[in-house]
């Protein structure tokens, strides 16, 4: 993460920036993916090549670039069946990792898109709501001006927040990749909505008269927890506030 910070600060235009952030969520999950069944892949080959299976195409060890290739085409699903395995374990092996493969591919093509999908969208519609109140970027002092004297609308807006903030904190610890997601519009970003409530909770906490200080207290606390944890979740520490 710090190279894909590194690289973007290299971009003096700002749309290319955004595009190049922009396309780094997608990409890392793919990147990912390929890594896990590249890792899988080469696993599988070292299993067989330690146990010494013999195949069809060599009387004695093979190279292990074959028993790569069979591990490759074994965990597609391709069945070519040009190189295959002539003793029990290694038809085992074959065996579990085909199955291993029809899952991984099951994963890939349904569940995890479906899933991310849902969580992203969960994550936006709140944030494009937001717009309209809190203004783009949102922040804390608009959010109170936009409110002015309705301050049990002001205490709904907070309590779906703080229901917001623990479907972020669920999701996010479940699928870290979300958090590099970026919104598709201007100046909307999941964490500088996160941290314009927190303002708004502290805000009222600190001296709004008749203002929803109860679940403004509930909020911070469920927003903090979920700042807290994604913190330790990508490295990074919480630095204490200078005089506070």
């Amino acid at each position: 993460m710090a190279v894909v910070r590194s690289w973007a600060i290299d971009f003096a235009d700002e749309n290319r920036r955004e595009t190049y952030l922009g396309i780094f969520g997608p990409l890392s999950l793919v990147m990912l993916l390929g890594v896990w069944a590249t890792a899988i892949v080469a696993g599988f080959a070292m299993m067989h090549w330690g146990l010494e299976t013999p195949l069809n195409v060599a009387p004695g060890i093979a190279p292990f670039s074959t028993y790569l290739y069979m591990s490759g085409t074994t965990f597609f699903t391709l069945g070519l069946g040009d190189v295959t395995p002539m003793g029990a374990p290694g038809r085992a092996l074959v065996v579990f990792e085909a199955g291993m493969g029809f899952g991984f591919l099951a994963a890939v093509i349904s569940y995890l898109p479906a899933i991310l999908y849902q969580a992203f969208s969960g994550r936006e519609v709140s944030i494009s709501l937001l717009d309209a109140r809190a203004g783009s970027p949102p922040t804390a002092g608009e959010l109170l001006r936009r409110h002015g004297n309705d301050m049990r609308e002001l205490g709904q807006l907070l309590y779906d927040w703080e229901r917001w903030s623990a479907e972020l904190l669920e999701s996010h610890l479940s699928y870290p990749v979300l958090a590099y997601f970026r919104s598709q519009h201007t100046n909307q970003s999941w964490l500088a909505a996160l941290t314009a409530i927190l303002d708004t909770c502290a805000l009222i906490m600190a001296g709004v008269n008749d203002g929803p200080t109860r679940q403004a207290q509930l909020t911070f606390a469920m927003a903090r927890h979920a700042v807290g944890d994604l913190a330790q979740i990508f490295a990074r520490s919480r630095q204490p506030v200078v005089g506070a």
